[in-house]
């Protein structure tokens, strides 16, 4: 399944990575354009006392941008939110809606906002939840319908677009497995490029383990799973 145009709208940067760097890297190789659209700017994510949020937004855009070159994507976009703040507002909305007009994907991937608890042991982060909110309501109804944020139209000449399929990764009841086996290598070298965040963490056992567990209900060995709506 190779769409011309992806979209993965996620919190964070290296977000993109973990829930569906493999995907990503698949597509890329089948010549499918991919856009990142990253709402935060990840200015909170450190224990280091000696940086300044603005400097870890600056190393983390940096991170993200070597990080989808990696793997082949089109271009990254940031919407510049302050990290773990993020709510699910009307402006977030809007400026979703503008991307996907603006880039006109068929497949938009995201976080599944309804599953609060990832692990027994891991609670999905609330700017994940929001930013699948808001991700969510802007493919339906709000990217679609015309008069909806008008302005977008009118003003910035953007028509509306109606997504054709969504893809939510981190999903309590995931519907479709994609096979990463041949590109695993791939997902962990682009996760590795994120150093401010996971420095010297054992990609190279986490991540197969991670894949494998993911798999179970495919037919594959290593595998991303969604839940995945084809839209009417």
């Amino acid at each position: 399944m190779n769409p011309e145009r992806a979209m993965v709208i996620v919190a964070h940067p290296d977000d993109a990575e973990f829930l569906a760097g493999g995907s990503v890297a698949l597509w890329a190789q089948n010549s499918t354009a991919v856009t990142y659209v990253v709402v935060t700017n990840g200015d909170k994510g450190t224990d280091d006392p000696n940086l300044t949020s603005e400097e870890l937004a600056a190393i983390r855009e940096d991170e993200q941008r070597r990080a989808a070159e990696r793997l082949g994507v089109a271009q990254v976009l940031f919407l510049g939110y302050p990290d773990s703040m993020l709510q699910p507002t009307l402006q977030v909305r809007r400026d979703i809606v503008r991307v996907i007009r603006q880039h006109r994907p068929n497949i938009v991937v995201t976080f599944d906002p309804t599953n609060r608890f990832i692990a027994a042991n891991y609670l999905n982060h609330p700017d994940h939840r929001a930013a699948g909110d808001a991700a969510l309501d802007a493919v339906f109804p709000a990217a679609r319908d015309r008069l909806t944020f008008p302005e977008l139209f009118a003003v910035e000449g953007l028509a509306p677009h109606k997504v054709e399929e969504l893809w939510m990764g981190a999903a309590r009841e995931p519907n479709h497995w994609v096979d990463i086996e041949p590109v695993l290598q791939d997902k962990i070298e682009a996760l590795r490029i994120h150093h401010s965040q996971l420095g010297d963490f054992p990609l190279e056992q986490f991540i197969p383990e991670m894949a494998k567990m993911v798999a179970q209900g495919s037919d594959y060995t290593y595998a991303e799973s969604f839940r995945r709506m084809v839209l009417t």
